[in-house]
């Protein structure tokens, strides 16, 4: 019996040690990503051209996601307020779950999210680099946290529909 327990508390160690790794991770390189791009726009750059799909451009993002509601005072520190809650939250599902993938799914999400709220407390902005396009349509400007959370979000998704159909089978 006390064999098992001592397993059971190493699985649940092994675990934590991986949720902390993918949080890092994707904390670790948004940071980079966004300390390359700001570097290389503070040498006066406006553009970088990768292909015909893809360039880099810097746009510091007030909003929230795709810069919307971004000219507020009061607006801006309500919703910086909102996202500290909503890391709160997302941390709170990450310890209360007991299934591995959805807890890595939210790790990947957090690790994301937490990149974009230090840039909001630590510039005041989100610094958006991304910007894929074809021929004259832009999509939205976006960066490597913004990557992380939609990925989250997507798995997130995916997750609850298989377990739906198999709770239904």
């Amino acid at each position: 019996m006390k064999a098992y327990k001592v397993e059971s508390e190493t699985s649940k160690l092994k675990q934590n040690i991986l949720i902390f790794f993918i949080i890092s991770i994707n904390f670790i390189l948004d940071r980079i990503s966004k300390l390359l791009i700001i570097d290389f726009f503070s040498s006066g750059q406006s553009e970088y051209y990768v292909n015909s799909y893809l360039n880099f451009i810097l746009i510091w993002n007030k909003g929230i996601a795709f810069g919307l509601f971004g000219s507020e005072d009061f607006i801006y520190h309500f919703t910086s307020f909102l996202i500290f809650s909503i890391l709160l939250l997302i941390i709170f599902m990450i310890i209360k779950s007991n299934k591995l993938f959805e807890k890595v799914c939210f790790s990947i999400l957090l690790g994301g999210a937490l990149g974009n709220f230090f840039d909001r407390i630590y510039y005041q902005a989100v610094p958006d680099f991304i910007d894929f396009h074809y021929n004259n349509f832009h999509w939205f400007v976006f960066n490597v946290s913004d990557i992380s959370i939609t990925f989250g979000i997507i798995l997130l998704i995916f997750y609850e529909i298989i377990k739906k159909q198999e709770k239904n089978e």
